[in-house]
């Protein structure tokens, strides 16, 4: 008897989950790597690469917009498929990987004995649409951690979109290319 209430309750809840009870609208996922443009010859090297920080306004589901340097706002109907923070983190783990020829490219830390040659920090500090822009601000760190050597450096790019949802995703799409790019040549 217990076990049919349960088994019932479960399937109201994901009758509910499929259907978009929970929220409708279209989802959207920044977490596919771009193919590089050019590839750096593989030199054994095993790249750690730390979680991505982003901006508050990066956590919520729905695709937030700026509409003052002060205000932001939340699209409707534009959802985020995936936590941002997760999904730039593996993306850029999988250009790195393309870039250089080379699967030793890890989440970091990670618990293997292996330490890594080199260690890569990001922090987005804005990714956002404001008006007819899409603004993207990070800094980035590269440690090569057999000698301590640092490389940091700011980045700052915009990329032109429209106002609707799909533009917006594939401007920081386009935005984020660009820091990828940016990183690997710091790696090199």
């Amino acid at each position: 008897m217990i076990n049919k209430k349960i088994k019932s309750l479960i399937a109201i809840v994901a009758l509910f989950g499929f259907s978009g009870c929970g929220s409708s609208g279209n989802y959207y996922i920044l977490s596919v790597a771009s193919q590089p443009a050019t590839v750096y010859p593989n030199k054994h090297k095993v790249i750690g690469v730390e979680k991505i920080t982003v901006p508050g306004y990066l956590y919520k589901r729905e695709i937030a917009v700026a509409k003052t340097s002060s205000q932001i706002s939340l699209l409707s109907g534009a959802v985020w498929g995936e936590d941002l923070d997760d999904g730039l983190t593996n993306r850029l783990i999988s250009f790195l990987q393309k870039k250089f020829r080379q699967p030793s490219v890890y989440a970091y830390p990670w618990n293997v004995d292996r330490v890594p040659t080199i260690k890569v920090k990001v922090q987005i500090t804005r990714f956002i649409a404001q008006g007819s822009r899409v603004y993207l601000d990070a800094d980035w760190e590269v440690e090569h951690m057999r000698t301590g050597k640092r490389k940091a450096r700011l980045f700052s790019t915009t990329v032109a979109t429209n106002s609707d949802a799909s533009s917006i995703v594939s401007s920081m799409d386009q935005a984020f290319k660009q820091l990828e790019e940016s990183i690997a040549s710091g790696i090199r």
